[in-house]
Parts: C-alpha cells; structure tokens; sequence
C-alpha cells in the first residue's frame, strides 16, 4: 500500500461494479488521513466522464471517503451554501496516486436547508440486474444508504457541523 501523507496531491478515480471506468476528478489535495477515512480537496478541478468528456466543477469541494463504509461524501461549497452529494459507493483503496472506489447509482442529496433526496433509485435497480449485484451485496449497500441517512439526520460523521468548512480553509492554506 502506498504511503500517503497531508499535502500529497492525488486524483480521483471512479468505476462500475463491472469494473468500467465512470468518472474522474483530476486534483485531490490530501487534507487529512488516517486508519478509517481519508479527506481531501479540490477547487473547481477537471471532471473526465466515461465518454472523455471533460468539464470543470463549479465549485471547491471537500471530499471524505472511508475504508470501511460503503459511501463517500462530495461537500460541495456552492454560492447557495452547502450541498452534500453523498455515493454509495464500495470502500477506497489507493493504487498509483489515485483513490479507487465503485459507485453503486444510489445517491443522497442534502440540501443547505437540511433537507435531503434519495437519487437514481431507478439506475440501481438497473444496473443491478444487468450487472449481477448479488443479495449479500445489495444488502450491504441498502442498509450503508440507511446508515448514511441516521448520520444526516444525527448531524454527526461527514455532516457535523462546520466540518467541510474547516477542511476548506486547511485546502486554501496548502494550496
């Protein structure tokens, strides 16, 4: 495994269950990591879709990811305030200076004003019939959706207050 430390710049990258590549986000700044999650940022970086579009985010964001749960969590600083947009996804792993996962479709959007949305219920279904997600999988990635929700709800984990705003200002003292 590599030895990643604060203020190594990596990418992001993102796969499908079935191991095609879906999306990339090309800064990384390591902001903080340790046993359970890594924590890092970007500021309007390159997005590279599975297609080679390209475009650029809109806003920095500060992104948390765990190595045992099943989500990860994009805090978006947008002009509106803050979005969450929350990937249930598999666990990271970092291989060649990026962060690896698998996105599994299903979202969860939170709002500024703290309401929140499950997303792409539909695509899930989808590609888990055609790319064969086992029960114990779907299991596994049903409740972690669950779990994400309580610690929303909770305002605890990832959403503790004034977390990804504290993360941002470590992002603007390294870059």
């Amino acid at each position: 495994m590599e030895k990643v430390k604060v203020g190594d710049e990596l990418t992001i990258h993102c796969y499908k269950h079935n191991g095609k590549f879906h999306r990339s986000w090309e800064e990384a700044l390591v902001l903080y990591i340790d046993e359970e999650k890594i924590i890092v940022g970007n500021n309007k970086t390159k997005v590279t879709e599975s297609d080679g579009r390209t475009h650029k985010a809109k806003e920095p964001a500060i992104v948390i990811l765990y190595k045992n749960s099943w989500f990860n969590v994009f805090g978006q600083l947008k002009k509106k305030g803050l979005f969450y947009k929350c990937n249930i996804a598999s666990p990271y792993i970092i291989d060649e200076g990026a962060i690896k996962f698998i996105d599994y479709d299903l979202d969860l959007k939170v709002f500024p004003d703290g309401g929140f949305k499950v997303l792409d219920r539909n695509e899930y279904k989808y590609h888990k019939k055609i790319m064969g997600y086992s029960d114990d999988l779907d299991k596994v990635l049903t409740t972690e959706l669950t779990n994400l929700i309580n610690l929303k709800r909770k305002e605890e984990g990832p959403f503790l207050k004034g977390l990804i705003e504290e993360y941002y200002e470590k992002y603007k003292l390294l870059r």
